[in-house]
């Protein structure tokens, strides 16, 4: 959708649980009030199937996401973070693996052609070091959720808003 736009996304890879923890939350929103989140999956399971994408409520959620935060960072340097972030999403959330097993990101990383081995050295190090930093800015700027949309100074929170933050970055160049 960016795309055709000819809108760039530059994808920033950040942390939930210290999102979380900035608002005074020790779980996900959608844990801790147990009305919202069950309207939360149920509307997922509504999108998603509009969209044709599969959805099996994983076992384990929020999942421990921090090694794969990190190997996203490399793919932002790299150039693959997009699918790397749909198919973690997919494993996650389509097919019920753990996302937090090096095993479940290894078999995403050689399913794309990479060498997980020198994605995961890369990942402890220095690039995958700046998630922390990134994480932070998220808190700064005022991200309180995911997925979220940063255009400029105006923050846009949900997938039913990427639309309107496409909008927006076309309005207000």
């Amino acid at each position: 959708m960016a795309k055709v736009s000819g809108v760039t996304v530059n994808w920033k890879p950040f942390l939930l649980g210290p999102v979380f923890a900035a608002q005074g939350l020790a779980d996900s929103p959608f844990n801790i009030y147990p009305i919202k989140g069950a309207n939360m999956w149920r509307d997922m399971a509504r999108i998603c199937e509009r969209e044709n994408i599969p959805l099996q409520r994983p076992g384990i959620f929020p999942a421990n996401s921090v090694l794969a935060a990190k190997l996203a960072m490399v793919g932002g340097v790299d150039g693959w973070i997009a699918g790397f972030s749909r198919a973690v999403y997919t494993a996650n959330f389509a097919h019920n693996q753990d996302i937090s097993k090096s095993e479940t990101l290894i078999e995403i990383l050689t399913s794309m052609g990479l060498n997980p081995q020198e994605v995961f050295e890369r990942a402890n190090g220095p690039e995958g070091a700046g998630l922390r930093q990134q994480t932070e800015d998220a808190i700064k700027n005022g991200v309180f959720g995911a997925p979220s949309f940063q255009v400029g100074a105006e923050l846009f929170w949900g997938n039913d808003r990427l639309e309107h933050a496409i909008d927006w970055a076309l309005s207000h160049r």
